[in-house]
């Protein structure tokens, strides 16, 4: 319900309000003064503009602290969230169990490991077998190339100077390329003076020929 403006005398029967009632009766106080004070000043308007702004602004600032937990949560999921902890118990209990089961066989693991192991095969899991095909895949491989290997080792403490005569060769390159183009400049020059000794060597001709009969008519 709405509280009672004391500033309306009608529709608050109060000392203020009678007091106003009066005032206004007798002409000190008129209606159009007391419709203005009605109005909410624009300061007072500001301040809850300001207070609603503050109020949105802790709101966004609370949805942004979720959002980084739950982000947070995210990242750290497989951490600590029970699925991934149980298979990581899971994968540490079977290293904990193999483990055992290596320290159990010691004395004749090292047995095994001091005798040659000359023309014996070693028993593979057949879990283990395409891994082994791999394996003797990419060792076949490195055999290949091991020579390849070999010599790239080789001529690493030559490098500096198989580098000098690299730069040697290119600079010779350079000139070779820059003489090239000279003499291809004087090729196109040489054909030009062609052209024009062969355009000149008609008119020669005639020339000589208009003189020939110029000098048996003379």
């Amino acid at each position: 319900m709405a509280a009672a403006d004391p500033w309306d005398p009608a529709t608050a029967p109060n000392p203020a309000g009678l007091l106003l009632g009066h005032l206004a009766a007798t002409g000190t106080v008129t209606q159009e003064i007391l419709d203005i004070s009605k109005k909410s000043t624009p300061c007072f308007v500001n301040f809850s503009r300001l207070q609603q702004i503050t109020n949105i602004q802790a709101e966004i600032n609370q949805k942004n602290l979720e959002i980084e937990l739950l982000k947070l949560e995210k990242d750290t999921a497989d951490i600590v969230h029970p699925s991934f902890l149980a298979q990581k118990c899971q994968t540490l209990q079977s290293m904990n169990n193999h483990l055992e089961a290596v320290l159990k066989e010691k004395r004749s693991l090292r047995q095994r490991l001091l005798k040659p192991m000359c023309q014996e095969n070693l028993p593979i899991e057949a879990a283990y077998h395409r891994y082994m095909v791999q394996l003797l895949e990419l060792a076949v491989t490195f055999i290949e190339k091991l020579e390849t290997h070999l010599e790239t080792i080789r001529n690493i403490p030559h490098l500096n100077t198989n580098l000098k005569k690299m730069s040697k060769a290119l600079a010779k390159m350079d000139i070779l390329v820059t003489e090239t183009e000279e003499l291809a400049e004087n090729i196109l020059k040489w054909r030009e003076q062609q052209k024009e000794i062969s355009s000149c060597i008609p008119k020669i001709l005639a020339e000589e020929n208009y003189l020939q009969k110029y000098i048996i008519t003379t």
